[in-house]
């Protein structure tokens, strides 16, 4: 069972949250306490465990005016990148799985998704917008090396003619490198590598098992020498701790030949807002309280604002500056912000029911 107790809070090994808070929906809780008997260290290496679960639905659909796209595919719930300020935490609690810890070593891998995805393209009067992969978790974390289901699932797409946009802090986009080439000379993808940090020592605490940021640098050139559209995501943008290297990211990006640019504040949604500042307590505790100040001025005075118009970007004086300093950087590097400009939705054609591939 999960516990909420702080008091023992510390970093693990290859890990980004520093404990596992209680799931929200559990009738019980745990709470450690010392009765003065000797009791065995926390394990400070901890193993990913994978679970399969059959798929009953596999695309998503929002109403959102906040976001690009309407529908978006999650091969995998949780996330072994450990990232520990992803929004995307608290949903496994309806999992029965803590936000913490077991986000991201207790995962769960959908099952027959694209065989689900092939009969839902099918449906008639199904009508064909842009697909984004990576809603919630990275399509590319480290356990689609051994699942493949994103490549299959681009697979699926190429063979319908049915565009897609991706997100992704891996250098495992690069194995489906033949397949992104393909769809995009038909006009049906667009990648976006994810970069919150050029700093390799922020990194590895802040984002344990996603690629190193050279190695997302790497990514964007060698995707964009295939002639696929790439751009990048900075994001989040952390005040007083990232938001110096705004225009630094981006010169990045830029010279290793991504497109657009997109930014978003920090979200601390439910559980993420004490994981953040437990995080924060155990790696920068100088800077925390300036971190979380500097968070509730561009959140209201509250940790987070779930506001549509506002939650990714923010409010107030500091949030405005963020606003400004990005758009003026992209501007004078050329980068736009249109992510799904010139994706073709006209070819779409339903796949075969029984998975032929034809070209």
């Amino acid at each position: 069972m999960a516990s909420s107790d702080k008091s023992s809070a510390a970093a693990r090994r290859g890990r980004g949250a520093t404990y596992n808070p209680d799931n929200r929906f559990s009738p019980r809780i745990s709470e450690t306490v010392d009765d003065g008997w000797w009791q065995e260290g926390t394990q400070q290496s901890l193993a990913t465990e994978i679970r399969d679960e059959p798929c009953k639905t596999a695309l998503s659909w929002n109403t959102s005016p906040d976001l690009p796209f309407d529908r978006s595919i999650n091969p995998y719930r949780g996330c072994e990148h450990g990232c520990v300020y992803c929004y995307a935490r608290p949903s496994h609690a309806y999992w029965d799985m803590s936000p913490g810890l077991d986000f991201e070593t207790k995962l769960i891998a959908r099952t027959g998704l694209v065989e689900t995805l092939r009969e839902e393209l099918c449906k008639p009067g199904y009508v064909c917008r842009p697909i984004n992969l990576s809603g919630n978790t990275d399509c590319y974390q480290p356990i689609e090396a051994k699942y493949k289901t994103t490549r299959r699932l681009l697979e699926l797409l190429l063979e319908a003619r049915h565009p897609v946009t991706l997100v992704t802090k891996s250098m495992l986009v690069l194995r489906d490198l033949d397949l992104l080439t393909a769809m995009a000379k038909h006009r049906l993808v667009r990648v976006f590598i994810s970069i919150t940090s050029l700093d390799m020592q922020l990194k590895r605490t802040l984002e344990p098992r996603a690629a190193s940021p050279q190695a997302r640098l790497r990514a964007i050139r060698e995707l964009s020498a295939a002639g696929i559209p790439v751009g990048t995501l900075v994001s989040p943008i952390i005040p007083g701790l990232t938001d110096h290297e705004i225009e630094q990211i981006l010169a990045a990006v830029s010279e290793a030949g991504a497109r657009t640019a997109n930014w978003m504040l920090l979200r601390l949604p439910l559980e993420v807002a004490p994981l953040f500042e437990s995080w924060l307590e155990a790696h920068y505790p100088d800077r925390a309280n300036k971190v979380m100040s500097l968070m509730r001025q561009c959140r209201g005075g509250k940790t987070n604002h779930a506001e549509f118009g506002k939650r990714f970007s923010g409010e107030g004086v500091f949030a405005e500056l963020i606003a400004q300093r990005f758009t003026k950087a992209s501007r004078r590097l050329g980068l736009q912000g249109n992510t799904e400009q010139g994706l073709n939705t006209r070819d779409f054609r339903p796949p075969s029911l029984q998975g032929d591939l034809f070209f």
